[in-house]
């Protein structure tokens, strides 16, 4: 009697625990759990095992309340330990000064003669692999092969993922290739992998490789892609991506969306990101604020001002890159008043700009000749939003003051600078000085900017060019000689791209296979015959009226 009795208790406990939804009932179930006189030992155990594992690992729980519980059972087997490890392995923290309690648990368990199995390492791993600890993750794969638990599939996917966030893509790819079996999350890792260390064409043979692809998969590649600088590619594997969809039963996502979107403004494809737009309001997915953020952002790089206000007033709670990225389309387009009165809109309601929002601000300013305006920005930037200033800003406000001729100021800050200048920083200030025709101090930041990148002919050029501003021919030919003489010549060659019927057609002075050059430059110059001739005519009539 007594017996039955404690089973049906037992599987009431147990099923009132998985219905559970807050931590005051976790807590009285706990309460009978402890005081009910009808369990037995193993019973006992079990329901605490539930307990805890539903305290840990759900959202209804507490890892505190679970450390409770953990410390209270006097000999925890290997499943609470795993419980524990994968709890403390999942929580987000301050890694710099938080001990990692799962290897602490771990070293516990070994000093208790507790084997860990294949679901005690992925969590080790993933640990290693948030704080990004190469020795230690090394250590825990180490006694993985010594246990004979390295060829898990589990195990082998948290090792590929630990040893690319490490930056050591050689040695997940040989995990990688050691693997007899591999899922699609062994594929994506590996891919991923290759994308985080900016190896593209290793990710792009692996995904040509994979045979089973999910939409993790797809947006990946088209992420990495457009992040990597090849938007172009990007978008020609989300074009492939909609022939496939209809086999493979994968639907382009929200992720997909922005991150094509993002495609199309950095090719300023307008035509084919009006496209996407009209496929995201097909599709029934959510114009959600990071798709209204993109959207917002290819259409103001488009150059549809209009379209891309009318899309970021349509966004009801806009976060911080959602006013930025108003803020920096207006400032590309010279609007510098109406970006600032974006950027009051966004104090009024309260949200916190960040480093960007600056740049694109003293980007306004720099453009407009708002002088009093940047030098606001770059003080209030610290002093009020606590955002420091990084190397970008003070290109930005050099460039400020050059394009002002406040060269004094300009080279102060740069004194001032609390990191060392780079390349884009004197650049500016040179650019300021090719503007104004400062040759004394233009010379001089040319041949500084010369010596420490004597191959870049952007400094001969620059150079070159305000001599001849300032009619010192001989020294502009001179600099053009040594350029021919050292072989310095543009390294990237000059290249444009074109939308043509929802294709982006790429132009390069070095050619381009898919485009027909010999017309091209036979359209042209015929064009250049044609306005010589209206030239001429019109200079002609205009000699012989009275």
């Amino acid at each position: 009697m007594l017996e039955s009795q404690g089973l049906f208790f037992k599987n009431l406990i147990s099923h009132l625990l998985q219905q559970c939804k807050n931590p005051v009932q976790l807590k009285q179930l706990h309460a009978q759990i402890l005081l009910s006189p009808l369990l037995r030992q193993k019973d006992h155990h079990f329901l605490i095992s539930r307990l805890l594992f539903i305290t840990a690992l759900s959202d209804s729980g507490s890892l505190d309340y679970a450390t409770g519980i953990f410390q209270s059972i006097r000999y925890p087997n290997l499943p609470i330990y795993n419980i524990m490890i994968r709890a403390y392995a999942s929580i987000d923290r301050d890694y710099a000064n938080h001990l990692s309690q799962s290897l602490i648990l771990y070293k516990q368990m070994l000093c208790k003669g507790i084997s860990p199995d294949c679901l005690t390492f992925p969590f080790l791993i993933k640990e290693c692999t948030k704080r990004q600890s190469l020795g230690t993750g090394r250590s825990i794969h180490g006694q993985a092969v010594k246990l004979g638990l390295h060829n898990d599939l589990f195990v082998r996917n948290s090792l590929i993922s630990f040893y690319s966030a490490c930056g050591f893509a050689n040695s997940a790819r040989k995990v990688f290739d050691e693997m007899v079996d591999r899922d699609v999350v062994s594929w994506n890792s590996m891919i991923i992998g290759y994308l985080r260390s900016g190896n593209l064409d290793e990710a792009f043979d692996l995904f040509r490789e994979m045979k089973d692809r999910n939409i993790i998969t797809w947006n990946s590649i088209i992420t990495g892609l457009v992040q990597g600088g090849r938007p172009k590619d990007a978008l020609e594997l989300f074009h492939e991506m909609q022939c496939l969809s209809d086999i493979n039963v994968i639907r382009a996502d929200k992720i997909t969306i922005a991150s094509v979107i993002s495609a199309c403004a950095s090719l300023g494809a307008i035509d084919h990101g009006k496209w996407v737009h009209s496929y995201l309001r097909r599709s029934g997915l959510e114009c959600d604020m990071v798709i209204g953020t993109a959207l917002v952002d290819m259409y103001g790089k488009s150059g549809c001002l209009e379209r891309a206000y009318e899309i970021f007033r349509e966004i009801s709670q806009k976060d911080t890159l959602a006013w930025t990225a108003m803020i920096s389309v207006l400032a590309l387009h010279g609007y510098g008043k109406e970006a600032f009165d974006v950027f009051k809109e966004m104090q009024a309601e309260g949200v916190k700009p960040n480093h960007v929002t600056f740049v694109g601000l003293l980007s306004a300013s720099a453009h407009s000749g708002f002088v009093e305006l940047g030098r606001w920005c770059f003080y209030a930037m610290k002093q009020i939003y606590s955002v420091e200033p990084q190397i970008h800003h003070y290109a930005c406000f050099v460039d400020l003051l050059g394009r002002a001729g406040l060269f004094e100021e300009a080279e102060e800050v740069i004194r001032n600078m609390s990191m060392e200048p780079d390349v884009f920083v004197w650049g500016a200030l040179l650019g300021g000085c090719q503007m104004h025709g400062n040759v004394q101090l233009g010379e001089k930041v040319a041949k500084y900017l010369i010596d420490l990148e004597p191959l870049n002919h952007a400094f001969y050029a620059n150079l070159c060019d305000i001599y001849a501003k300032a009619g010192r021919y001989s020294d502009a030919k001179r600099i053009r000689t040594s350029m021919k003489e050292m072989g310095i010549q543009k390294e990237v060659p000059g290249c444009s791209m074109i939308e043509i019927n929802g294709f982006v057609v790429e132009f390069s002075v070095l050619g381009s296979p898919n485009v027909m050059m010999g017309e091209l430059v036979s359209v042209l110059a015929s064009l250049s015959r044609e306005m010589k001739t209206k030239c001429i005519i019109v200079t002609n009539e205009t000699l012989i009226e009275p």
